[in-house]
C-alpha cells in the first residue's frame, strides 16, 4: 500500500468521498451534511490522503485544524474526516495505516488532539478507534444532538 497526499479536491479523493457519502446513506438514510471544502485540508492546517493498492485508490482520510469552539472542541484539535476503505479492500489494515499516518502528520503540524464524529451504525469504525486509544469526548459538530452520534478523541502530543 502507498499513501499519497492528494488533497481533498483530487479526483481519486472525490471518488472515494462520494462512495463514503453513499455508505452514510445506506447506514443512516442520508449523506453527512457537515460543511466540507477542499481548502479545509490544505497544509499546514489540514491534510487529505488516498491509499493505493496496485495504483488503484482504495482508502482515504484526512484531518483539518479545529480550535476551541466552546462546544467540545479545544485549541489544538484536528478533526478526522472521511475515513473510508472500499469494500473489496477491507480487513487488510488499510484504515489503521491511514489513521496512524494522519495521527503522525497532525502531530507534526502542531496539533495536540485528534477528534472525530462517527455513529452507532459504524461499529467497525468505532472498534478501530477504540483499539487505537480513542475515548469518548464532549459531542461537537452538526450532529452533536443526534442520538446516533459518537464523538471520540485522542491526544497526539503531550
Amino acid at each position: 500500500m502507498e499513501i499519497r497526499t492528494t488533497g481533498y479536491g483530487h479526483p481519486d479523493a472525490e471518488k472515494l468521498t462520494a462512495e463514503v457519502q453513499q455508505e452514510y446513506v445506506r447506514r443512516y438514510g442520508d449523506v453527512d451534511v457537515t460543511a466540507m471544502h477542499p481548502d479545509h485540508f490544505d497544509p499546514p492546517d489540514g491534510l487529505f490522503v488516498v491509499a493505493y493498492l496496485d495504483d488503484e485508490p482504495v482508502a482515504c482520510g484526512g484531518w483539518r485544524a479545529k480550535d476551541g469552539d466552546g462546544v467540545g472542541l479545544l485549541d489544538g484539535d484536528a478533526e478526522l474526516k472521511r475515513m473510508y476503505v472500499v469494500p473489496a479492500a477491507r480487513g487488510r489494515g488499510l484504515a489503521r495505516a491511514v489513521l496512524r499516518h494522519l495521527e503522525v502528520t497532525a502531530e507534526q503540524a502542531g496539533r495536540t488532539r485528534l477528534v472525530l464524529e462517527s455513529g452507532t451504525e459504524q461499529p467497525e469504525a468505532l472498534a478501530l478507534y477504540a483499539s487505537e486509544g480513542y475515548l469518548p469526548i464532549t459531542k461537537f459538530g452538526v450532529y452533536r444532538d443526534h442520538p446516533q452520534s459518537v464523538c471520540l478523541g485522542k491526544a497526539v502530543r503531550a
